[in-house]
């Protein structure tokens, strides 16, 4: 993978890093690497964008790309926690909702990759992968489940490393640790608004079934 793990290398996402062309890309993120030796990089806001879906497909054609989708309400509540964490978020979660619309238009240009306040929008996975699968043949594209890397992570990383075409390595997916620290505040989401939530997300999730099949199943 690439290296340094952090910060992840958003090359295809940000302007100026794009701009400095692909062998900036290799030689920074991958010096040293076999040429036999399979690479990847993780820049989890890839998913959201469509120009760099554009710049993937121009530049890597034959790239396969995994995203890691989880259900869409618990995705929501875990962000704003991230954001109360990080002093980002002063509003309660229904007051936040409210808000994202507007926040989103005028957010600045410190956090447009951070993106704290986009609960709702960033759960619209449909939306969010039909650049991707416009781009790219579907069997280029590994679609996982949040959820099940915790119930069943040796599964899914053999399942990661068949699609990849390495030989498996389940021991890979043990002992990750905590995902996200805020989720361990203690705080939770009332199930008045959860309902809500679901009920928001309901026709984006449908959505999301039509677009990938039986091939992935929805959250229950």
């Amino acid at each position: 993978m690439a290296r340094p793990k952090q910060p992840e290398p958003k090359f295809f996402l940000v302007d100026q890093l794009y701009a400095r062309g692909l062998a900036h890309y290799s030689q920074t993120w991958f010096a040293g690497a076999p040429a036999n030796q399979v690479a990847g990089e993780k820049s989890t806001n890839y998913l959201e964008s469509a120009a760099a879906a554009e710049r993937i497909a121009r530049h890597l054609p034959a790239v396969k790309l995994v995203f890691i989708l989880r259900e869409p309400v618990a995705r929501a509540w875990s962000n704003y926690l991230w954001s109360k964490m990080n002093g980002l978020e002063t509003e309660d979660f229904e007051t936040a909702l409210r808000l994202e619309d507007e926040r989103e238009r005028t957010l600045s240009e410190r956090l447009r990759f951070a993106r704290p306040f986009s609960y709702m929008s960033r759960g619209l996975y449909a939306d969010l992968l039909r650049p991707y699968l416009d781009r790219f043949p579907r069997e280029q594209l590994l679609i996982l489940k949040f959820e099940d890397i915790l119930s069943t992570p040796g599964a899914v990383a053999t399942r990661l490393h068949a699609f990849l075409g390495v030989s498996p390595r389940p021991v890979d997916a043990e002992g990750l640790g905590v995902i996200n620290p805020s989720e361990n505040s203690g705080a939770a989401l009332s199930d008045a608004l959860r309902r809500v939530l679901a009920d928001r997300f309901a026709g984006p999730n449908r959505e999301l079934g039509a677009l990938l099949g039986s091939s992935f199943q929805l959250w229950t």
